[in-house]
């Protein structure tokens, strides 16, 4: 296909049929409460991150009441690096210490945070950046990591929280504002100590307390794929069991699946992974009328 085939121009009939086409699903999802995990590569190219927040607007525009959580792994890492601090993770997990757990801080809610308010803001949007600790929105306590092998082994991981409680008060006021909420992953603790959260797990617990009707985590991958390498448009929980126990569920993906799964088993519709590298994902997935990624289901 040429260039000048490529980009030919639609034809206003064209034009028209698409556009009527779309009105099934905003009537769906007009009014819907949506989290959306954003990381992987949208988080870090730009023309990517550009398409993110154009879509974060759209489905407002749309009347979806979108709540965004953000990740930040490659952008702490290379902090780190600066800092000659070499980073270490235990299945999945970021391993964190004190000072790790500044970096993190920093990056997390400073950097990133501010980097996608200013581009959901560009884009049209009025975005509010938060972290757990506004509104005391995410109590957290350290985690307990058993190794999956072993589980009579527990892993020290640090300043790695696991949610005990999500108070929604402060973040439902950003959304009723008409703004978008974008969340760092970071909670408190009982004593005022910070942690480190896994964004997937804070995207989840959000998305159960807000009782969200979708959960769309974007991810660097086309979705959760077999042993073949084919994508599973669909899985339900007896699937991921079997999965998770040869194997080809594994490493970051657990965390991931185990926080999706927990999330439509407490009554979240549907959670959809979908893979951040193709631009408009999100609108594709909420708007479009072929599957996107693959869906996760209670039943």
């Amino acid at each position: 296909m040429t260039d000048t085939a490529a980009f030919a121009p639609i034809d206003q009939r064209t034009r028209a049929d698409i556009l009527a086409s779309v009105l099934p699903a905003l009537r769906r999802s007009h009014g819907k409460t949506m989290v959306i995990k954003y990381g992987g590569n949208a988080m870090t190219d730009p023309a990517l991150q550009q398409a993110f927040a154009e879509d974060v607007v759209m489905l407002q525009l749309a009347g979806v009441r979108p709540v965004v959580v953000h990740g930040g792994g490659p952008q702490i890492e290379q902090l780190l690096q600066r800092l000659g601090k070499q980073g270490t993770f235990i299945q999945g997990m970021r391993v964190t210490d004190a000072e790790t757990m500044s970096v993190v801080e920093w990056v997390l809610g400073g950097q990133v945070q501010q980097t996608i308010v200013g581009l959901i803001n560009q884009a049209g949007g009025l975005a509010m950046g938060m972290t757990g600790r506004d509104g005391a929105m995410i109590q957290a306590q350290r985690l307990r990591l058993r190794d999956t092998d072993n589980p009579a082994l527990v892993h020290d991981v640090g300043q790695v929280g696991d949610v005990v409680s999500v108070d929604t008060r402060a973040l439902l006021g950003v959304v009723d504002a008409g703004m978008i909420p974008v969340v760092s992953p970071i909670g408190y603790g009982a004593d005022n100590e910070s942690y480190n959260i896994n964004a997937d797990v804070v995207a989840a617990a959000l998305a159960k307390a807000l009782h969200a009707d979708q959960l769309l985590m974007m991810t660097n991958i086309v979705g959760v794929l077999d042993k073949a390498g084919q994508l599973l448009p669909e899985l339900t929980p007896k699937r991921i069991d079997a999965l998770c126990a040869d194997g080809t569920i594994s490493g970051g993906m657990i965390p991931k699946i185990a926080g999706a799964l927990d999330a439509a088993n407490s009554g979240v519709r549907a959670v959809n992974i979908l893979d951040g590298r193709v631009a408009h994902a999100l609108v594709l997935a909420v708007l479009g009328h072929e599957p996107f990624g693959t869906t996760i289901r209670a039943q």
